[in-house]
């Protein structure tokens, strides 16, 4: 079975390589670098189950001077991008009695407590990636983009009492809407792309906006004309329903534009699980690299996922292993499928850090944000969470370091400092005291 890998000439050629927008600056003459716009700053979460081997993840050293334990070694080719950070904790993802997955992963991005039932009444709270998408999201055609490996409904129960949505999402729009994930590759690659013409001429592209852009100005003088005659409660209306004219006017300029980059071939239907991360990770960097969205979330599984991880020569559920019990068997496997993790996550690094743009490369412009649900799959702990944070944030983010907070300062604070850094005016968020110190 090939690969789908997209090639950086996919994004040198084709109609949109003559736009030049800020994520495609490599594509100028180096004197035009000065006069391009703002490099826009983006945000990615990077979930991951069962919680990690923790005496195999931290280092010993604080600091610059910190060394690659085994399950970041991985990450050596990005070593200084990177600073992993020890000792925060997700007091509310705490459950009520049992169900500690599920509670953990509906806090994973809310820093909030979810109501235990397994019925219709959830309730959890506004993930942060959310607050960001509202901010910022109106610069691209999709404000967020909910990506992951395993699938599901929200119905029903899956953890001890707790509902299904609360195992099978990371982002809320708001405390009772949870946002579902694409878990296969060609459905993510028909919505990023949906009513582009790849084949269709400038001219062609050029006919059909104008078309619909026409029926927009026919709505909008419409408009105007009805208002003079509209008493006041109406005239809200009208008020309400131009907005929405204008958005879609919007949407239909970004649509008939399409994406300012060439376009792939659409991934492959036949794929096993390593291939299916392999290009869920490739559709991230190719939606960030075509400025579709500035914010996505992404779970490699479930709350509690009982994969199989025997193509590693680790067969068992993943969970079941995680409840290792101090065997040193177990620490070996857990050890072996957490490396494997943490390699998915500096292969996308890595394309993120051999993506130009501006006077750097992408992961310089992004934070990337890694852990998981709880801290060791055994203890279910929401203390001293395993935490990788990549990228410059716009040069703006010291990287190469190993972070260790002492007092399980909340990780809410580690939230509000990213969406300060995605310029969102945010001073709290769940359970913060206020920004990461020594960020």
């Amino acid at each position: 079975m090939s690969r789908w890998r997209l090639s950086r000439r996919a994004f040198l050629g084709g109609a949109g390589a003559a736009i030049a927008l800020p994520f495609l600056e490599a594509m100028l003459p180096t004197r035009a670098l000065a006069d391009a716009a703002e490099v826009p700053r983006r945000f990615l979460a990077f979930y991951v189950p069962n919680g990690i081997h923790m005496p195999a993840w931290t280092p010993n050293e604080a600091g610059r001077d910190f060394g690659l334990t085994p399950i970041l070694e991985p990450l050596a080719n990005v070593r200084d991008h990177i600073n992993v950070i020890s000792g925060l904790a997700n007091r509310p993802a705490r459950p009520d009695g049992a169900g500690v997955h599920a509670a953990g992963t509906s806090s994973f991005l809310t820093a909030a407590h979810a109501f235990k039932t397994e019925g219709a009444n959830i309730s959890v709270g506004v993930s942060m990636d959310q607050i960001a998408a509202a901010a910022v999201g109106g610069a691209t055609r999709f404000p967020s983009l909910q990506l992951g490996i395993e699938g599901g409904g929200n119905a029903g129960g899956c953890d001890s009492g707790y509902s299904c949505a609360y195992s099978r999402n990371i982002s809320w729009a708001s405390e009772s809407t949870p946002l579902p994930k694409i878990v296969s590759p060609q459905l993510a690659f028909d919505r990023l792309f949906q009513g582009f013409d790849a084949q269709a001429s400038a001219a062609e592209r050029a006919k059909r906006k104008r078309y619909r852009t026409s029926v927009l100005d026919y709505a909008r003088a419409d408009a105007q004309r009805l208002k003079t005659r509209l008493g006041q409660t109406d005239r809200r209306k009208l008020d309400e329903y131009m907005t929405g004219v204008r958005e879609l006017e919007v949407q239909v300029q970004q649509a008939e534009d399409g994406p300012s980059c060439g376009v792939p071939d659409r991934p492959e239907a036949d794929f096993d699980f390593p291939a299916h991360v392999e290009m869920m990770n490739e559709l991230m960097v190719l939606a960030f690299q075509c400025d579709l969205t500035r914010i996505i979330t992404f779970m490699l599984g479930n709350a509690g996922s009982g994969r199989s991880y025997g193509f590693l020569g680790v067969p068992g559920a993943h969970h079941e292993i995680s409840h290792h019990q101090n065997n040193p068997d177990n620490f070996a496997r857990l050890q072996t499928i957490d490396t494997w993790e943490v390699a998915q996550l500096a292969y996308l690094l890595e394309r993120m850090a051999n993506t130009p743009e501006g006077e750097g490369s992408m992961l310089d412009n992004t934070l990337v944000f890694f852990s998981s649900e709880i801290e060791d799959g055994n203890s279910h702990s929401h203390f001293n969470l395993p935490i990788v944070l990549a990228g410059g944030g716009g040069g703006v983010i010291e990287t190469g370091r190993h972070l260790v907070y002492e007092e399980d300062e909340p990780i809410a604070n580690l939230f509000v400092s990213i969406l300060q850094n995605l310029n969102v005016p945010a001073t709290s968020f769940g359970d913060s005291t206020g920004p990461l110190a020594g960020l």
